[in-house]
């Protein structure tokens, strides 16, 4: 097979609301020209003859993705065959960090790092630890102060994350360095626990060392299946806050981390956060509020369901703020172009493309603050 020929194959679906039909095809990508094909499993006729779809690369697919197909949400759900899973599996891996409470308010620029280091976040989730969680996760680990840990570990939210990267699980611990950080600063100086670490315990994100502690950490934080253990619960307050979402089309881009940075520098706590992909029928319910009163309304939806969107519940540090109101000012115009001429500095100028691809949805009014950050982090979040 020429490397022109050369094709990945993965198991695919996705939700035809106007046949309300799940519709299951093989993808296949060839990477030689960047090209896509879809073929319909159930009526085994090609759906999609293979075609050029640009802001798409292999990168972008990986067992459960969204990406966004001439408007078609497609979720990648398996491999499809042997050759597929054994060439991907051993070009990128996918490992964990826990980055830990008094790391948090950094979650910015760490996340800016990471990315800027030629890692995916695939996954990613802020939760409160129990100790019961917390003995879980160290369970096997020897020559650790288990004591010293559950108190640490259960004193503020900690961050999941699920990371993908070629030679993602080596990578991953070079770029973190070593575990002491005081030895880090000595013989890593570039790496993140050098750069915000304090000792070997508070020394910014914990990680696995090999695939079985990564594959059990994943399933604890990120369960692909019924779990048999509840997972770690969401951090999320449910008051005095506002909803923001970094849209798809941000996140593909890799300017969460920017994003976050932004909001957490402007006086800002992010008390939850987690990724979530929102079906075409809780984009609608979510955005109903706009459906005849903005003419982007459909175009609005079709964004929120392209692919994974981070849901952040956004908190003051002045607890006099109206977190609201003063949150809209930090995102700035609707129209990202508007907001390049006259609020340069907002999220939306800095961030946006279009209307509807603006880099973020903020809460409009203060009662929607609170209500919006429910509708994630206790109706879509099943934990």
């Amino acid at each position: 097979m020429t490397d022109y020929m050369e094709r990945y194959t993965f198991e695919a679906e996705w939700y035809d609301k106007v046949a309300c039909t799940l519709k299951k095809f093989y993808f296949y990508y060839f990477p030689a020209d960047n090209t896509i094909e879809l073929f319909d499993t159930k009526t085994r006729k090609t759906f999609l003859k293979r075609t050029k779809c640009d802001g798409i690369d292999l990168k972008d697919i990986y067992i459960g993705a969204t990406v966004t197909i001439f408007a078609r949400s497609i979720k990648i759900m398996d491999y499809g065959d042997s050759t597929t899973k054994l060439n991907l599996q051993t070009k990128t891996q996918k490992t964990f960090g826990l980055i830990k409470p008094d790391a948090v308010d950094k979650l910015g620029e760490i996340l800016t790092r990471i990315y800027s280091h030629d890692f995916y976040i695939t996954n990613i989730n802020m939760v409160n630890l129990t100790e019961d969680d917390v003995t879980e996760l160290f369970k096997d680990k020897e020559n650790i102060d288990l004591t010293a840990f559950l108190t640490y570990l259960t004193s503020g939210p900690v961050v999941a994350l699920e990371v993908l990267g070629e030679n993602g699980i080596a990578r991953w611990l070079e770029f973190l360095g070593p575990n002491d950080s005081k030895e880090a600063r000595e013989t890593a100086p570039q790496t993140l626990r050098a750069r915000y670490g304090i000792d070997s315990m508070r020394n910014v994100v914990y990680s696995c060392d090999n695939s079985e502690e990564i594959d059990k950490a994943l399933d604890m934080f990120f369960p692909k299946k019924k779990p048999k253990r509840k997972p770690p619960k969401n951090s999320a307050t449910l008051r005095n806050c506002t909803c923001c979402i970094i849209k798809p089309h941000a996140v593909q881009a890799k300017l969460a981390g920017s994003i976050i940075d932004d909001i957490q520098k402007a006086g800002y706590v992010i008390s939850a956060l987690k990724l979530f992909y929102v079906d075409p029928v809780n984009a609608e319910e979510f955005l109903e509020v706009y459906k005849g009163v903005l003419p982007d309304y459909e175009s609005m939806v079709v964004e929120l369901q392209s692919g994974a969107c981070i849901a952040m519940e956004v908190k003051p540090k002045d607890e006099q703020l109206n977190v609201n109101v003063e949150f809209r000012k930090l995102c700035g115009p609707l129209d990202p172009e508007i907001a390049k001429q006259i609020r340069p500095n907002t999220l939306r100028a800095k961030y946006g493309k279009t209307r509807p691809q603006n880099a973020i949805h903020c809460s409009d009014l203060p009662e929607d603050g609170v209500l919006e950050a429910e509708y994630f982090f206790k109706i879509l979040d099943d934990n």
